[in-house]
């Protein structure tokens, strides 16, 4: 089964992580983030735009008082440049992985290691705080309207961490995997993924799939050592005034 290519992977990210509200106007597709971060808040757009529509989008964005923000796709090196000219910066590149499903159920998990659970309990709202995670982006979680867990892990015998993890078309994808710092570099974030897996697996999940900022070298190399492929990048360009 061939994988799943970028393209497909970016209407998972909004159908998994969704914005508060959308608004398509031309060539933009506008998002309202309600404070749950730069994925659903910065403005995607679909074909080639002109400085003025670009001045029009700008007072969009404005107007529902957010930041200047767009992300960049792949295949899209002409926004990009033009959004450089008008002094926007690179924020935040992005890589996207996926699997297929198989790939990481393979081995089973050690019991009690990683649960489901939805509703996220009070120590996995914690947990997300500890690493930046707050009630703007624990509401997104809430707005996935398909299948949906949250995961807790334990370790030695205390709380580890935790993810979110939700479906779109068939494909899960995990959000939010946050590891207590004193947990790390044991291998937990392996067994959370499989975890993920296998209730995705269970909801009838062909693929897996996760995005992770370039700079995460930690969640990159987690990723890759679980032979999930890069299949490609976003990025973010914001306006710094």
């Amino acid at each position: 089964m061939p994988l799943p290519d970028v393209f497909t992977l970016y209407d998972v990210i909004d159908g998994t992580w969704p914005a508060a509200r959308y608004e398509t106007d031309g060539p933009f597709t506008f998002r309202e983030g309600w404070g749950g971060g730069q994925r659903v808040s910065a403005t995607t757009v679909s074909g080639p735009v002109t400085d003025a529509q670009l001045d029009v989008a700008e007072t969009a964005m404005r107007a529902i008082d957010q930041p200047c923000l767009f992300m960049i796709r792949d295949g899209q090196a002409d926004l990009d440049a033009q959004l450089a000219a008008r002094g926007y910066q690179i924020v935040d590149p992005v890589n996207l992985y996926v699997t297929p499903i198989d790939t990481l159920t393979t081995e089973p998990v050690p019991p009690v290691t990683a649960i489901p659970v939805w509703e996220p309990l009070s120590i996995m709202l914690d947990i997300w705080a500890k690493g930046g995670i707050g009630p703007g982006r624990i509401n997104v979680m809430h707005r996935a309207a398909g299948p949906k867990t949250a995961i807790i892990a334990r370790w030695n015998d205390h709380p580890g961490g935790c993810l979110f993890c939700a479906m779109h078309d068939g494909i899960a994808m995990v959000h939010a995997l946050e590891l207590l710092e004193h947990q790390r570099r044991q291998g937990l974030g392996k067994w959370m993924m499989r975890r993920a897996a296998f209730w995705a697996k269970k909801q009838g999940a062909t693929h897996m799939s996760v995005v992770c900022t370039q700079a995460n070298a930690g969640a990159n190399a987690l990723y890759t050592s679980l032979g999930m492929t890069l299949v490609g990048q976003y990025h973010y360009r914001k306006r710094m005034d």
